[in-house]
């Protein structure tokens, strides 16, 4: 048994992507700001000693400037991106690591581009089947677009976490845990490649709109409720059981046959219709049977 999965999720176009942000290396402007405050302060005490009033308006704007030119630099880490906003708007993004300057108004949000790992709990669902079954899966995600994950969702790792276990949830119920027909299929429990394939498409189309990209989902849980785990269990069993009983005919059906043509060909004894059912009957009570055979010696004849 098998089910198609629809992943296309209806998901809102992003009023606002990712564009770079207006900057400037910071070391040069950190001079700057460091020969302006200097400067104002030297100007400051020669305009106080030589009591000049425009020395001292002077170095009262030159140190103004300086704190103003200070202000506007920002350190960036690696695996971080620095998001601007200015009065309000959006103004770009900085991922650029190092020292960095920009509009000193702005206000800059980090924001970590880092890959991370998001697990989540065991849920208890009903599959294809409808039988409940528990289910978790980690998804390993990446910020792509920040201006998408600050302004697009109101949090986008709790937004990752929902539309994960959503996912789960839907995947869980779109394929059964295991095929019980000839007819194959794919499940939970045999599929693995196939299924987590198809739940990073899904949960990578829900968390779009927040600017994610998802790296790859697997599914780390996967078992029957403890109300009915025993009498699947018991299910499994038994088709293991057929199936290697099915195996050993198959094998003592061949082994027959090749002793009644040795047999024949190497003309040990010749044999009728009935004395070749009595002889694989036997052979196949001593090859099949679960235990050892007890020999029986005949000292009369199948005829009597």
């Amino acid at each position: 048994m098998s089910a198609e999965v629809d992943v296309m999720v209806e998901m809102p176009k992003p009023k606002v992507t990712e564009r770079p942000a207006r900057d400037l290396n910071g070391w040069p402007m950190l001079g700057l700001s460091l020969l302006l405050l200097i400067a104002g302060v030297v100007l400051f005490v020669v305009g106080i000693a030589q009591g000049q009033l425009a020395v001292v308006i002077v170095s009262a704007v030159l140190f103004v400037a300086g704190v103003i030119v200070a202000a506007g630099l920002t350190p960036v880490s690696p695996g971080r991106a620095r998001v601007l906003q200015i009065l309000g708007r959006y103004a770009g993004t900085i991922r650029t690591d190092g020292l960095r300057w920009v509009n000193p108004i702005s206000v800059r949000q980090p924001v970590s581009t880092r890959i991370r790992n998001h697990e989540t709990a065991v849920a208890k669902v009903n599959d294809a089947d409808g039988n409940p079954i528990e289910i978790a899966a980690v998804v390993v995600w990446q910020v792509e677009d920040t201006a998408q994950a600050l302004f697009e969702v109101d949090d986008f790792v709790e937004f990752v976490a929902i539309q994960t276990e959503t996912a789960v949830r839907h995947i869980a119920n779109s394929y059964p845990y295991d095929v019980h027909t000839d007819e194959g299929g794919l499940s939970l429990r045999d599929s693995t490649d196939e299924i987590t394939e198809t739940l990073s498409a899904e949960i990578g189309v829900r968390v779009q709109a927040a600017g994610v990209h998802v790296i790859e989902s697997r599914i780390t849980h996967l078992a029957y409720a403890p109300e009915i785990a025993q009498a699947m269990l018991r299910r499994q069993q038994a088709g293991a059981v057929v199936a290697a009983r099915q195996r050993i005919v198959e094998g003592a059906v061949g082994m027959v046959e090749l002793a009644l043509d040795r047999l024949s060909e190497n003309n040990v004894v010749d044999l009728d219709e009935e004395r070749k059912a009595t002889m694989v009957s036997n052979l196949l009570v001593v090859l099949c049977g679960d235990r050892d055979a007890q020999p029986v010696v005949n000292t009369g004849s199948l005829y009597q």
